[in-house]
């Protein structure tokens, strides 16, 4: 390859990389709507002010430590329902993890531990992710698992259908 091909190529490169960067502003609109529908835990609101970004704002060093990552209090609040036979261990609900002690579900025999990731401000499935764990340290089926998150997703709703949210 000569070197004005290589420069082609790169530039080329260059000038995709720029406009994918640009994004949809309709999109991203609509996507702030949504989750403002949900009355999530915001993590692009800090001190009551929104912060705007493009893409070169991911090259300063602006961190913030009260940024929140965005969960949705009803999953959060119905998973810790749901789950309230197991002891909690750790509780982070900035990041949207908590962990929980080995237990006994009422009328079960096995003890299970559970570890449960809300990682969006959606009332939906891929808001949640549940991980359990037998006493004997085994993976549990992903039917139990999957009933596990199907019952704290019910419960969320009907907390959501509580406050008078539709």
């Amino acid at each position: 390859m000569t070197f004005n091909r290589i420069a082609r190529v790169v530039s080329l490169g260059g000038l995709v990389v720029l406009v994918a960067a640009c994004g949809n502003r309709e999109a991203a609109d609509r996507q702030r709507e949504e989750l403002a529908a949900n009355e999530p835990y915001r993590s692009d609101v800090v001190g009551g002010q929104r912060r705007e970004g493009n893409i070169w704002t991911l090259f300063r060093n602006n961190d913030d430590p009260n940024t929140r990552i965005a969960v949705n209090r009803y999953i959060w609040t119905a998973a810790l329902d749901v789950l309230s036979f197991l002891p909690v261990q750790t509780v982070d609900p900035f990041s949207g993890v908590f962990t929980t002690g080995y237990g006994t579900p009422p009328g079960g025999g096995r003890a299970y531990r559970a570890t449960v990731y809300v990682q969006d401000a959606a009332l939906d499935a891929r808001s949640l992710h549940v991980a359990l764990q037998t006493n004997g340290g085994a993976t549990v089926s992903a039917e139990t698992t999957r009933a596990i998150e199907d019952a704290i997703l019910t419960r969320a709703r009907q907390l959501r259908l509580a406050d008078g949210k539709r």
